[in-house]
């Protein structure tokens, strides 16, 4: 009767099994920072007077990359210096790395039946393979690199099925935001959200992992998605160690369940300032000043690909700017393979190398008083990409291509 995440807490706390609400302490398989939470945590670490679980420890600078002034510099830094003070064989050095989520599934950290926490929100991305993924804070991170060990209060679980075919440009970005439109930012609240159905077995990794990805912005604790053969495909090769696969039970007790027809998706956008403000794209006709594709959501070369494939022969609109970030630099290397970048080039796009760049209002494309923006990255709060007084529309990366090429919000299907 129980639920993924149920299996996955009580097999790493030495249970026969847990409940919603228990508290447990379990082990955990990996831990992550980047350059932005580091450095918290390596001050908390230095205060246990111990030396860390090195294995354990994953640091990745990918929030300023490269380093915009002296305060991110010295944030790099600390990791740096941390990392080889400590001997960490996983620090991922700019160049070699990329967009911390990604660099977690690619480098084969992420696999189905592990528990993994990151020093970051979107750290539920890793539920796309089955895992049990979740954020925690600088201070937390710190106790596992020490113990290897954290506290859980097992969470409810909720199901969510999508069945039929997907309409022509609808993403994995619109049956997410789909979702939490129906639900609002606070419907999945502490809970995890699994994800079944004849639609989402037919996505793509890159899908999955968009919708794992934005589980968060509901609320939730965790974002799961059953492993099949196209993450066993995808992990061959790549995966670190031995791993189990772990389903849950055919009669799993789950606090709510939701069941949605895809065919009822279209492409759509998060207007300002919630994801949970969703509207068709076709029904927004808003004149934009940037259009962002990139980020942890939707920086994956899948999302290049139908973007490109948009942009191709035409020219992005006079009076927009587009930038173009792939998540990691396996994914830049794949585009420039492929032929993207050029499309991109010569649709007068701006290519940057992999960071978190604008996402978070860091840099690489922050917006000014009264600028708007499509986004296919992750949240629309208010100064999340820049001024106060700017506004971000979420939306797909067919969306924003679309958007780019006619200077105003646009379904691709117009086009």
């Amino acid at each position: 009767m129980p639920t993924i995440a149920e299996k996955i807490l009580a097999k790493k706390s030495g249970k026969r099994r847990v409940e919603p609400g228990e508290i447990i302490e379990a082990e955990v398989d990996y831990v992550m920072v980047n350059d932005v939470t580091g450095l918290p945590a390596f001050e908390v670490f230095e205060e246990f007077n111990t030396k860390p679980l090195k294995e354990k420890i994953v640091l990745i600078p990918d929030h300023y990359v490269p380093n915009k002034d002296i305060a991110s510099a010295e944030q790099a830094k600390a990791m740096r210096e941390f990392a080889r003070k400590y001997k960490i064989p996983n620090y991922f050095e700019i160049g070699t790395s990329g967009i911390c989520h990604q660099i977690m599934i690619e480098r084969g950290f992420v696999a189905p039946g592990r528990l993994i926490v990151g020093a970051d929100s979107h750290s539920c991305t890793y539920g796309a393979l089955g895992a049990l993924g979740t954020g925690v804070g600088s201070t937390e991170a710190a106790t596992v690199f020490a113990i290897g060990k954290l506290w859980f209060k097992v969470p409810e679980t909720q199901k969510f099925t999508i069945e039929g075919k997907l309409n022509r440009y609808v993403m994995g970005k619109d049956i997410i935001l789909h979702i939490i439109s129906d639900i609002g930012v606070s419907g999945s609240l502490y809970k995890v959200m699994e994800f079944y159905g004849s639609t989402i077995e037919e996505l793509s990794l890159s899908d999955r992992i968009t919708i794992s990805n934005m589980a968060v912005e509901a609320g939730a604790k965790a974002g799961i998605i059953p492993p099949d053969e196209k993450v066993f495909r995808y992990l061959n090769g790549r995966v670190k160690g031995d791993y189990e696969a772990i389903y849950s039970d055919e009669d799993a007790n789950y606090s709510e369940e939701f069941e949605y027809d895809a065919e009822e998706i279209i492409p759509v956008v998060a207007e300002p300032f919630l994801p949970s403000n969703v509207k068709p794209a076709s029904e927004v006709d808003v004149k934009i000043d940037q259009a962002y594709l990139g980020s942890c959501t939707n920086g994956r070369i899948e999302d290049l690909r139908i973007a490109a494939k948009i942009l191709k022969g035409k020219k992005v609109h006079r009076d927009v700017r587009m930038i173009v970030v792939p998540a990691s630099k396996e994914v830049f290397e794949e585009a420039l393979r492929e032929g993207l970048i050029e499309i991109f080039l010569d649709a007068n796009a701006y290519v940057s190398g992999p960071t978190c760049g604008a996402c978070l209002g860091g840099y690489m494309g922050v917006l000014a008083r009264d600028e708007v923006c499509v986004s296919s990255t992750n949240r629309n709060f208010i100064g999340r990409m820049g001024h106060k007084d700017s506004r971000v529309y979420l939306a797909s990366p067919a969306v924003v291509a679309a958007s780019a090429i006619t200077g105003r919000i646009t379904d691709p299907n117009e086009l």
